[in-house]
């Protein structure tokens, strides 16, 4: 299943690569204040969702874009979960840092997971269990033995209550690390904390699409994610904190306030 994951992620790949060449004739709506979406995103979603389907016609979908698949239902045994584009933004911008993200929900528990960043060729993947890897290599998260060796990123929504909220966080954390970084894709920053570039992530108000795959990246490279105040309802609740376990631990008490 990861091994056609992949192949759909490629495919998704090749859409969004030849579009970047030509941003200017790319059709922009914009769903929420400061909150995109592309005919490039609908057609990267369109070829992963037929990928997926011509080898697994019975899975349900769970897609950014286009939502629910009509037999995704609390009985639904395996759930492709699907962000074409994380990082529209700065896809958008020409800001080279966006990726495909897939991830397979079976019984209700991730167990495999993708996420592939278009414009430096990595892919990352993960199964449940088997380890997570960047391009084939097993990659781990860093574990500093306290946060202020940690170099963090974080992400704000387009609300911008959201904004005015992360600047409050901003100020408590970058205080006692080494800086704090935003991205513009959790997907892809979730990756990064896995493969150890990275020490940590934290963001509010995620959807389970910027989520799901780069979670099971974290944790099966040796991390722990959790909400801010440590519980592991993340995927329904939005909100997550991503790292090794002691900078994990020193980040909790400081974003706890902001649960």
């Amino acid at each position: 299943m990861l091994n056609t994951a992949v192949k759909a992620a490629r495919r998704a790949a090749t859409v969004i690569n030849r579009a970047s060449f030509d941003l200017d004739r790319i059709t922009i709506s914009e769903k929420n204040h400061n909150d995109f979406v592309t005919d490039v995103d609908q057609a990267a979603e369109q070829a992963i969702v037929e990928t997926l389907l011509k080898a697994y016609p019975d899975h349900a979908i769970l897609a950014e874009e286009t939502g629910a698949s009509s037999n995704l239902n609390d009985e639904s045994e395996f759930v492709w979960i699907i962000d074409p584009i994380d990082g529209t933004t700065n896809f958008l911008h020409g800001y080279p840092n966006y990726c495909v993200s897939i991830a397979l929900q079976q019984r209700g528990v991730i167990t495999n997971a993708l996420v592939y960043d278009p414009v430096r060729n990595d892919l990352f993947t993960a199964t449940k269990g088997a380890g997570a890897y960047l391009n084939d290599k097993r990659i781990r998260v860093r574990n500093h033995d306290r946060i202020g060796k940690a170099l963090l990123s974080a992400g704000h929504g387009p609300d911008p209550r959201a904004l005015a909220e992360y600047l409050r966080m901003y100020e408590v954390v970058a205080s006692r690390c080494h800086g704090v970084r935003s991205g513009g894709s959790a997907a892809l920053e979730l990756a990064n904390v896995a493969a150890g570039r990275i020490d940590g992530f934290f963001e509010k108000g995620l959807k389970v699409w910027d989520i799901a795959a780069g979670a099971l990246l974290v944790t099966e490279a040796g991390g722990i994610v959790g909400e801010f105040n440590g519980e592991s309802e993340y995927l329904h609740k939005g909100d997550v904190i991503a790292a090794g376990p002691k900078v994990f631990g020193a980040m909790i008490p400081l974003l706890s306030p902001f649960a």
